[in-house]
């Protein structure tokens, strides 16, 4: 079964912070909940996911790695797993009178049961946390 959701929020963050955060690998990570820990090494950033669902009893490790950058507006990932596959993007606009939008779109393919309906469920949650961390980040001029 395949999750597909698309989401688009308003920020009061500029375009060029939400962009810092957002062709971050890490950055991206860290904003999901079920990721527990991650590494980097080059081109690839490996997500520890810890999913709670009953088939799954360890982290799943989720090689991920951006395939288009459209640099200043526009990044799609994959992550590949023997558990779920997961293609993401990320599309930025500005808005009149400052802060922009951003419109997220995740496709989320389950290899086992219990993934899609975990996504299914959590998808919104996930992208609130990644607008609140994107605030949080914009607002600290974190990088």
């Amino acid at each position: 079964m395949t999750v597909r959701v698309e989401r688009t929020f308003e920020l009061t963050v500029s375009p060029e912070d939400v962009w810092a955060f957002i062709s971050d690998p890490e950055k991206r990570a860290d904003a999901i909940s079920v990721v527990d820990s991650y590494t980097s090494e080059g081109d690839t950033t490996t997500w520890h996911v810890a999913l709670p669902i009953p088939v799954v009893r360890s982290t799943i490790d989720v090689e991920t790695r951006d395939v288009t950058v459209e640099a200043p507006t526009f990044v799609k990932f994959v992550g590949k797993s023997g558990i779920f596959n997961v293609t993401g993007e990320h599309e930025i606009h500005e808005l009149d009178g400052g802060g922009s939008t951003l419109t997220n779109r995740f496709v989320v393919d389950g290899k086992v049961p219990g993934v899609e309906q975990f996504f299914k469920r959590n998808l919104d949650d996930e992208l609130d946390r990644l607008q609140r961390k994107l605030e949080e980040d914009g607002a600290t001029g974190a990088d």
